[in-house]
C-alpha cells in the first residue's frame, strides 16, 4: 500500500517533515507500513527515478510521529498560530526524547502533519525552531529545508480578513534575536509556572523578556463599585464620605485571587514599576504599599499611542531595565496596547525589525499587537530606530562633556628640604649616565627666549616643582629704595631681574625667569659677534628683532646641560676662556625601553645658591661655550633618536556602537 504523502525534507541528521492529506493516518499505521522491506519514501531535492537514500545506507528504517492532535492552539478570533513558548518547548523536549531512544537509533525521525494549512505551518515551524534552538543552527539553515514550500502567513487575533502577515522566517529570525540578546533562554524555561499563570483564573500573565511582563488588568469589582458611587455622589452634590486605605478595606474583604496573585508574583519577582494603559479597575494603591511604582499611560483600546506616549514609555522601563529591575504593562486584556510599546522597546533597544518584534511576542503571548497597530509598528520602525542612534550619541557626548568638566585637584610636590635624605642608606648603584640630546633647532629657541624676556611675569605664578617660598629681607634690594623728589616726574626705569645665582639665599624668582630655557646656535652666534665687538650690542640687536615676529614666546625646558641666553650673555662679558667638557649626572636611570618621544631634563639652580654672575669660575664660563659650539650637533649625529618616522603613533580607535545583529554573532 502506497502511502500518499509529500516529498520529505530533510533538516540534517536524522530529523524529516512531510504532510498527508487531511485526515492524515495514525502514526501506528504508518510505522507498521514503513516496517517493509520495500518502503523508500522520496525525498525532496532528489528526482523521481533516482534513489530517495541521502546517506549510504540503502536499507534505513523510518519512524512516524505527530503532534497534531498533542499540541493545539488555542485561538482568541481568527488566529491560528504560531505555538505558545510552552507548546515550542514540549516538542523540543519529545524531539530529543526521540532522537536519544535506543530502540530508534537505526530510525530516520519524520515529524508529519495534515496537509491543512494551519497544521502544517505550525508543524513545520516546530522542527525548524528544534534545529535552531537545540541544533543551534542558523535560522537560514533552519529554514533551508522548506523553503521551497508554500505555507500559509501567521495573522492576529482580530476579526475580518487579515491585512498583515508573519511568515515563519520571521519567527525564526524573532526567537534568534531574542536568544542572542539573551531575552530567550530555554535552559531557565518553567513550563509549569508559564501553564498556570497565563490562565485568567490564575493572573493571565506572561513573562516577554526576563525584563518585562504582560498582563491582563486586574479587576477590583468593590473598588469599582465604590468609585461609581462617588461619580453619582458628586453630580448629586452629596456629601462624600472620607476615604479609607486600601489596608482597611483588605481587613474588612479579599481581593480577587487573580488580583492577589499578582500582587504576591510582582513583590516576589523584583517588579518596580507597573504601567496602566487603560481605564483604571483597580486601586494602585495595592501596588503602591508593596513598594512597587505605578504610572498612567492610557490610550484608547486598537489604537495607537502617540510619540509623546512611546518616548516616556521607552525613557522609564529603560530606567528600570538598566537597574536590573522589572517593567510590568497592562491594558485591557494585555495583548494589544501593552505589546505594542513592549515591541516599541525592542525595536529602540535591540533592533527588532517590526516583524520579528511581533513574532516573538506572539510566541511568548499568543495575541500580541492586533489590527492597526501591525502597520503602526512597521511604518514607525526605523523612526525608533533613529531614536536608539540619537540617543546613543547624546549619551557618548554627555559622558564626553562630564569627563572634559571634571576637577582635577593639583597636587603640589614637596620640598626639597622635606625629600627624604637617604645618604645615610646604602649606597646607590652606580650607573653611567647616558646623554639626552637636544630636540629643537637652536633658532627655534633663541626667538622664544628674546620674546620671553620681554613678557611681564604674571600676576599669579604657576606651581612648580621647587622650593617653598622664604620670606626674607634683602639689603641689596633696599640700597636703591629712595623716594623721588616731589614734582618731578621719576625717570622711566627698566628693571632687569636678578639671576637666580644673584639672589640671596631663600628669594625665588619670579614665573617668567623660573621657565626653563635653551642654549641655541642663535645665542651661541651673538655671543661670538658680541666678544668680536667687545660689547653686547649686537646681542641686543639679535633680541629686538626676534620681538618684531610678533610670536608667542615658546616654553620649552633648558637643554640638559643646563645653561640659558641669558647666562650666556653674561658669560661673555666675563671674558670667558676655552670652554672644557663637563659631566652631567642623571637623577634616575633611563627606562629599558625606548620611549618614542624625546626627554627633557630641565637642570634646576638650587634655593640656597648665592653664587652670582660675577663670581663665575673660569670653568664654568669654559662649559657655558663649549655647551654653545655642540647645540647643533643633533641634527646630523641624532636625527634618528628623536625623529619618529611614525607620523601619529598610538591613535585610539573610534568606538562604534555595535549593532544587535552583527556577523560575529551568526553560529556557523
Amino acid at each position: 500500500m502506497a502511502l500518499a504523502c509529500e516529498p520529505l525534507c530533510h533538516f540534517g541528521g536524522r530529523l524529516y517533515f512531510t504532510s498527508f492529506p487531511n485526515p492524515p493516518p495514525r502514526s501506528e499505521v504508518l510505522n507498521r507500513l514503513a516496517a517493509g522491506p520495500d518502503y523508500a519514501p522520496r525525498i525532496r531535492g532528489t528526482s523521481a527515478g533516482s534513489s530517495s537514500s541521502v546517506t549510504p545506507d540503502d536499507d534505513a528504517k523510518y519512524y512516524y510521529f505527530t503532534i497534531d492532535d498533542q499540541l493545539l492552539y488555542l485561538s482568541f478570533f481568527q488566529d491560528w498560530g504560531p505555538l505558545n513558548l510552552s507548546m515550542v518547548y514540549k516538542a523540543c523536549i519529545l524531539i530529543h526524547e526521540l532522537l536519544q531512544d535506543q530502540t530508534l537509533l537505526s530510525h530516520r525521525l519524520v515529524l508529519y502533519s495534515s496537509n491543512d494549512p494551519r497544521r502544517k505551518a505550525n508543524a513545520a515551524l516546530l522542527m525548524a525552531l528544534y534545529v535552531m534552538i537545540v541544533q543551534q543552527r542558523p535560522p537560514w539553515e533552519a529554514f533551508h529545508p522548506i523553503a521551497e514550500i508554500e505555507f500559509m502567513p501567521f495573522r492576529d487575533a482580530g476579526r475580518g480578513r487579515s491585512d498583515f502577515n508573519l511568515s515563519i522566517q520571521d519567527c525564526l529570525w524573532g526567537i534568534y534575536k531574542a536568544m542572542q540578546n539573551g531575552l530567550c533562554d530555554m535552559n531557565d524555561f518553567d513550563v509549569e509556572e508559564y501553564e498556570y499563570y497565563e490562565k485568567v483564573e490564575n493572573g493571565d500573565w506572561n513573562w516577554l523578556t526576563p525584563n518585562f511582563i504582560a498582563f491582563a488588568s486586574p479587576v477590583d469589582p468593590v473598588w469599582i463599585k465604590r468609585e461609581r458611587e462617588k461619580i453619582e455622589q458628586a453630580k448629586a452634590d452629596a456629601p462624600v464620605s472620607p476615604a479609607k486605605s486600601t489596608r482597611d478595606h483588605a481587613l474588612q474583604r479579599k481581593l480577587p485571587t487573580p488580583f492577589l496573585n499578582c500582587l504576591d508574583y510582582f513583590e516576589k519577582s523584583n517588579v518596580r514599576l507597573v504601567v496602566r494603559l487603560n481605564n483604571a479597575l483597580y486601586d494602585r494603591q495595592h501596588f503602591m504599599e508593596r513598594g512597587i511604582q505605578h504610572q498612567e499611560l492610557y490610550y484608547d483600546d486598537g489604537t495607537n499611542p502617540t510619540d509623546e506616549i512611546v518616548r516616556k514609555f521607552i525613557d522609564m522601563a529603560d530606567e528600570v531595565v538598566e537597574d536590573g529591575g522589572v517593567v510590568a504593562v497592562h491594558c485591557k486584556a494585555g495583548l494589544g496596547r501593552t505589546g505594542t510599546l513592549v515591541g516599541a522597546y525592542l525595536i529602540w533597544k535591540y533592533g527588532f525589525t517590526a516583524s520579528e518584534a511581533i513574532a516573538f511576542m506572539r510566541i511568548a503571548r499568543p495575541g500580541c499587537v492586533v489590527g492597526p497597530q501591525q502597520q503602526y509598528m512597521y511604518l514607525k520602525q526605523l523612526e525608533w530606530c533613529k531614536w536608539s542612534a540619537y540617543d546613543e550619541v547624546k549619551r557618548i557626548r554627555d559622558m564626553s562633556a562630564a569627563a572634559a568638566t571634571a576637577l582635577v585637584v593639583p597636587a603640589t610636590p614637596p620640598a626639597e628640604d622635606d625629600r627624604m635624605d637617604v645618604s645615610d642608606g646604602p649606597a646607590a648603584v652606580p650607573f653611567t649616565p647616558v646623554p639626552v640630546p637636544p630636540v629643537t633647532p637652536s633658532k627655534h629657541i633663541a626667538r622664544a627666549q628674546a620674546q620671553a624676556r620681554e613678557i611681564a611675569p604674571p600676576a599669579q605664578p604657576r606651581k612648580t616643582p621647587i622650593a617653598k617660598r622664604v620670606a626674607s629681607d634683602s639689603d641689596a634690594e633696599e640700597e636703591g629704595d629712595v623716594l623721588p623728589a616731589l614734582g618731578v616726574a621719576p625717570a622711566p626705569v627698566r628693571r632687569k631681574s636678578k639671576p637666580a645665582s644673584a639672589r640671596p639665599a631663600g628669594v625665588r624668582g619670579t614665573a617668567s625667569e623660573q621657565r626653563p630655557v635653551r642654549v641655541t646656535r642663535s645665542a651661541a652666534g651673538a655671543a661670538a659677534a658680541a666678544r668680536r665687538t667687545g660689547g653686547t650690542a649686537t646681542a641686543l640687536t639679535v633680541t629686538k628683532s626676534v620681538k618684531a615676529n610678533g610670536q608667542a614666546p615658546n616654553k620649552i625646558p633648558r637643554l640638559a646641560n643646563g645653561t640659558s641666553v641669558r647666562g650666556t650673555k653674561e658669560a661673555v662679558k666675563e671674558g670667558a676662556a676655552a670652554p672644557t667638557a663637563t659631566t652631567r649626572k642623571l637623577r634616575n636611570p633611563p627606562s629599558p625601553i625606548p620611549s618614542r618621544l624625546p626627554t627633557l631634563v630641565a637642570k634646576r639652580t638650587h634655593h640656597n645658591a648665592t653664587t652670582s654672575v660675577n663670581e663665575l669660575p673660569a670653568a664654568a664660563i669654559a662649559a657655558a661655550k663649549s655647551a654653545v659650539a655642540a647645540a647643533g650637533a643633533w641634527m646630523t649625529t641624532n636625527a634618528a633618536a628623536v625623529v619618529s618616522k611614525e607620523g601619529r603613533p598610538n591613535l585610539r580607535p573610534i568606538r562604534r556602537r555595535r549593532s544587535s545583529f552583527s556577523a560575529a554573532d551568526v553560529v556557523a
